[in-house]
């Protein structure tokens, strides 16, 4: 806390120094390293280097023992704690919305006077690139079709028919709409305010301050970042090397025989290892421009794709049938939110896995992902109030969604009841692989498909870059102690690292089994999510308390009376600047 003067230094006693600045000397990255081009944590660093590279290793030297391993983990965890999982994510969402809509709503992230990093459109673009972008890329078309052929338990409906279809579309709303923002968003809003109205470092380890104080710079917060290193980086490789099949089955699909029939691309491991290291360069090239000028950028061309690639669909596709769709979907939907939430198949028989198989897989992988998107949401969100967070997290991205889900799954739907060619293709190919395929097969159906087709892949490029991008920055902060500025070479190392590993696990046959185990995260941050719950319920209770106080009115009005004082509320601190003469402020 900086004291100018003895009004400062009045500042310095009662509620003020203890909700705005802790009381501690420790400063994010305030025992770093800095050589080479890096700026690291002495330890986060080197060990979290030492065990990917051993975890890597054992992964693929136990081959099928370690996937048996890890798939026997899941299934246990499923069938053990899935209930935990889903009554844990609704709590998220009711939390959430107590802080937009209570009291606290109106507290701003880094403090009364901060502003917007970001424009209203270049934080959507970028917060919705980072969390499930390219998801829907994979799942819109593939995730409906395979609910129409296998109907949710919860609905119990026959299959092929319209309430098949119907029940499908609800079901896929459900796995993508308020439920896992509720998780990004809870992760989102507690890393933003410890870290900028508290001035903490901007890791995981934040968030327990209010119950660990100083110990939070000790081996306690080490181990907790290091489980986020572990967790963003292995999601984001395996998400990565996953996800080439689906741009490799694409290109393969657009320019051979079925479409354009002017080059036979193979498919296998040797072209995906070459698409990774294709992306990986166009990534590492945007992160190292920055957020600003690299991620945001990209994010904000992603965001035009898709509403060039939605409204192609939406003009030439069924547009009529794809709007009733969205409307009925979102009714059955909502209308089901409680039931669905709330469903583990206990009770009534889940014939095809529903609630484990897809429900609780689902919401463990975004329990394991919410660091890393939920960090980099925190890191563009300074200047927006709690209610402004809260609602363009939880509900712009949800609603957007559901168009998008509808446009895709519609489409394909429309030329699958009743045994279409979409169902057709379902059927010939298997699910298996139907997933890889099935937006190029449906797009196919359609006017100028070759072109729709090619701008889908170009599509999920640009949205593995923005993850690798994303994935980079967060783990930069992780490693570097906190800190919000990283080195050119570091965010780079990360870029290149991330595409590493992802090819070393494709090869080696090691990336299912590691996505496996990653989403086992899950189950040890649900836990540390209530508690999160708990410890930002703590801080915005305070911070509250301390704006709304007398002493607090009382000592802004005697500051804004001074002349040549520059006041400056950040939520970290309050700072007292008198000049004299010319270089006096003139305010902000």
């Amino acid at each position: 806390m900086a004291e100018s003067d003895d009004t400062t230094g009045e500042m310095s006693d009662g509620l003020q120094v203890e909700l705005f600045h802790p009381d501690s000397d420790r400063e994010p990255g305030d025992t770093n390293i800095q050589a080479l081009g890096f700026d690291i944590h002495p330890v986060v660093f080197p060990v979290a280097l030492v065990l990917i590279g051993l975890f890597i290793a054992m992964t693929i030297l136990l081959g099928d023992q370690a996937s048996d391993a890890y798939t026997a983990l899941f299934n246990f965890i499923g069938t053990n704690f899935g209930w935990f999982y889903l009554l844990v994510v609704n709590v998220f969402i009711v939390v959430l919305l107590f802080f937009a809509f209570s009291k606290y709503g109106n507290i701003k992230i880094g403090g009364v006077e901060a502003e917007k990093e970001f424009s209203d459109f270049s934080w959507m673009a970028m917060l919705f690139s980072a969390g499930m972008g390219i998801g829907l890329m994979f799942f819109s078309v593939t995730e409906p079709m395979f609910y129409l052929n296998s109907p949710p338990s919860y609905f119990g409906a026959e299959a092929g028919t319209g309430a098949a279809a119907a029940g499908a579309m609800a079901q896929t709303f459900f796995h993508w709409g308020l439920h896992p923002w509720a998780v990004y968003g809870l992760v989102g809003l507690g890393l933003a305010f410890f870290s900028f109205n508290r001035g903490l470092p901007l890791t995981f380890r934040s968030i327990f301050w209010p119950l660990l104080g100083d110990r939070i710079y000790g081996w306690p917060g080490h181990v907790i970042d290091l489980v986020t290193v572990f967790a963003t980086l292995f999601g984001l490789s395996t998400s990565l090397g996953l996800g080439v099949a689906q741009v490799n089955s694409g290109l393969s699909y657009v320019f051979g025989s079925e479409m354009l029939g002017v080059a036979n691309i193979p498919t296998g491991t040797t072209v995906q290892v070459l698409l990774i290291a294709g992306i990986t360069a166009i990534a590492t090239v945007s992160v190292a421009a920055g957020l600003d000028g690299g991620v945001k950028r990209l994010s904000t061309v992603n965001l035009y794709l898709m509403f060039a690639l939605l409204g192609f669909l939406l003009i030439v596709g069924p547009t009529v049938f794809i709007l009733s769709t969205w409307v009925e979907g979102l009714g059955t939907y909502l209308q089901n939110i409680l039931g669905l939430g709330f469903f583990t198949g206990t009770l009534t028989p889940a014939a095809n896995g529903t609630p484990t198989g897809w429900t609780v897989f689902y919401w463990g992988w975004w329990i394991a992902w919410s660091p890393f998107v939920g960090m980099f949401i925190a890191r563009i969100s300074k200047g927006r109030t709690i209610r402004q967070f809260v609602l363009g997290v939880l509900f712009l991205p949800a609603i957007f969604s559901t168009i998008w889900l509808s446009t895709f799954g519609g489409a394909a739907l429309n030329l699958a009841i009743g045994g279409g060619p979409v169902q057709t293709q379902y059927a010939e190919l298997g699910y298996g692989s139907f997933e890889t395929l099935g937006m190029f097969v449906t797009l196919n159906q359609y006017p100028i498909g070759v072109l729709s087709g090619l701008l889908a892949t170009l599509l999920v490029i640009t949205f593995f870059v923005t993850s690798s991008d994303s994935g980079s920055l967060v783990i930069d902060h992780l490693t570097s102690g906190g800190k919000h500025d990283v080195p050119k070479t570091q965010r780079i190392f990360w870029a290149v690292t991330e595409g590493g590993v992802a090819s070393v696990l494709l090869i080696g046959g090691g990336l299912t089994a590691l996505q496996t185990a990653a989403i086992t995260t899950g189950l040890p941050f649900a836990v540390i999510l209530c508690l999160m719950c708990y410890t930002v319920y703590l801080g915005l209770s305070n911070e509250y308390e301390i704006l709304e106080s007398e002493e607090f009115a009382e000592t802004i009005e005697e500051l804004s009376d001074r002349e040549n004082v520059d006041v400056v509320t950040s939520g970290d601190e309050m700072v007292t600047d008198v000049r004299e003469g010319d270089d006096a402020p003139s305010g902000d």
